[in-house]
């Protein structure tokens, strides 16, 4: 069993940064990918940005891309998403996932969640 517990979230004027953090306990957190995903009111959950194991593979949503950078720290148990020039659209409550395939993770699901963070850009 992995716990995740996500915080950093708040908000921000449209063009500012955030940095979300995801810790994780309990089962051996390097052995996991991990991901980020988002859920805007009225909308389905869309992944945002997905880690391999070691950190040696990422993969990003188009809509964050070259804004958006997932990086993790193994001695802390903890993956982040560093959130630049932020958008408006960018609203959402963020989620962490964790899963022991890298792929799963990538393709949306994941096998363990958070309770998410919000997030609000102002125009």
């Amino acid at each position: 069993q992995v716990q995740l517990v996500e915080s950093g979230g708040g908000l921000v004027q449209a063009g500012g940064s955030l940095r979300l953090s995801c810790a994780a306990s309990g089962r051996t957190f390097s052995g996991y990918a991990m991901g980020w995903f988002r859920q805007a009111p009225g909308k389905e959950r869309e992944f945002v940005a997905a880690i391999s194991w070691n950190g040696g593979n990422t993969f990003y949503a188009e809509s964050v891309r070259g804004r958006f950078t997932i990086s993790r720290e193994h001695a802390k148990n903890t993956v982040y998403l560093q959130m630049n020039s932020l958008k408006p659209e960018d609203t959402a409550v963020y989620y962490c996932a964790a899963d022991a395939v890298y792929s799963t993770i990538v393709r949306g699901r994941g096998n363990y969640w958070g309770q998410g963070t919000q997030v609000t850009v102002s125009s």
